[in-house]
């Protein structure tokens, strides 16, 4: 059996170990430490969202973002149905009441017209959505121009999903001159998340860059930043005893962990180059297949191509996308559907009912797509072993 291909594994440098090396030489093993501190900083310098903190998971970001919007019972928060269920699921967490929207054909993200369409609605009836959260699936950034514009019509906060897109960038000179970031070339625009409320970046063990699991909570609202910082530190109130005045929770990243997030920040443009070559080799290389499309890129960014995703027509291309995965799968190469929607998640149909603005997009995308694999150490011979069993199946 050949070795085995990855989705996207983790690929780690020499700069990592050094980091982590100095954690251990400092004895900081705990949360908090020079790392951490080191690793905020170097965050919001990369992303040019000025305050950041480090948090075990983007799960646990997007949960006290929400938590300091005062989200709670009887409140209602829209979400985009194509994602992952770390996105929505700390609406849940609080209390609170799934709104979710399809995405468009020309993004694959959140449809700014469907979002129009549930504000004004939500405005009729006196009950405004707390917070939007769009997903910036697959790393590549939402129309924020239009989906801030309608959010900020109604006074309704972003928190922008972009735990896929560390490294994806929005072309919108407005977005980068509002949010101070002085990226006043238009070719390199704006990073994801820049603009919202707030925004949640995953680094779990698959994502472009790793600390193994982490995540971070960043935004300009420096107020929001230290809520969450207090809060993620069990709501310890400054005093030499262990004295609270409120439950907080135990979210903090390890000081070891920030280490590997250093190293990984300094080589992430390189991540980020690399996946979008995979994308470029597989594009070129599969141009001509019959019923076999790719994840298009939205004229108005760059995405990270943190993971190449295909669409299969089953009546042009000879066989469906299940086939194609098991076929992979046979010669020990990872691949995986699109994420199925949130809305036909039985946990939401059942458990935990919400409304759906739309779905028969998301829904064909997950019938018809797959991921390939996309890690940034993959070899040409790997490209090949991949598009090969594809061609044969």
């Amino acid at each position: 059996m050949k070795n085995r291909i990855f989705l996207s594994p983790p690929h780690l440098g020499t700069l990592e170990q050094q980091y982590v090396n100095d954690a251990f030489e400092s004895n900081y093993i705990a949360p908090l430490g020079p790392q951490i501190n080191a690793f905020e900083k170097e965050f919001a310098e990369y992303t040019g969202i000025e305050h950041c903190v480090a948090l075990t998971s983007g799960t646990a970001a997007m949960h006290l973002a929400l938590k300091e919007l005062g989200v709670g019972p009887g409140d209602e928060v829209i979400g985009s149905t194509l994602t992952f269920v770390g996105s929505i699921s700390p609406v849940i967490f609080l209390g609170a009441t799934l709104v979710l929207l399809d995405c468009d054909r020309t993004s694959w993200n959140m449809d700014p017209a469907l979002l129009a369409q549930a504000l004004e609605s939500a405005s009729q009836r006196g009950k405004l959505p707390k917070a939007v959260v769009p997903t910036d699936l697959y790393g590549q950034c939402s129309d924020y121009d239009r989906i801030f514009e309608i959010c900020d019509a109604y006074g309704v906060p972003v928190v922008m999903d972009a735990a896929e897109a560390m490294g994806a960038r929005y072309l919108s000179k407005k977005r980068a001159d509002k949010s101070n970031q002085g990226a006043a070339d238009n070719t390199r625009g704006c990073h994801a998340g820049v603009g919202a409320r707030a925004a949640v970046f995953s680094f779990n063990g698959n994502k472009i860059m790793t600390t193994s699991g982490g995540g971070m909570l960043a935004s300009h609202d420096k107020a929001l930043i230290d809520r969450a910082r207090f809060l993620s530190q069990q709501a310890r109130a400054p005093f030499p005893h262990y004295e609270h005045t409120e439950i907080g929770f135990n979210y903090r990243m390890s000081n070891v962990l920030a280490g590997i997030g250093r190293g990984q920040l300094k080589v992430l443009d390189d991540r980020v180059r690399r996946k979008r070559e995979i994308c470029a080799w597989y594009e070129n290389a599969l141009k001509d297949v019959p019923g076999l499309t790719f994840m298009p890129q939205a004229a108005y960014g760059i995405p990270n191509r943190w993971l190449t995703v295909i669409l299969i027509t089953p009546e042009l291309f000879g066989a469906d996308s299940e086939a194609v995965r098991l076929a992979l799968e046979a010669e020990n190469i990872e691949s995986r559907p699109v994420w199925k929607p949130m809305h036909l998640q039985p946990v939401f149909q059942k458990t935990y009912p919400c409304r759906v603005l739309g779905g028969a997009v998301s829904e064909d995308f997950f019938n018809r797509g797959l991921c390939l694999p996309s890690g940034t150490a993959m070899t040409e011979e790997d490209l090949h072993r991949v598009v090969n069993i594809i061609l044969g199946v």
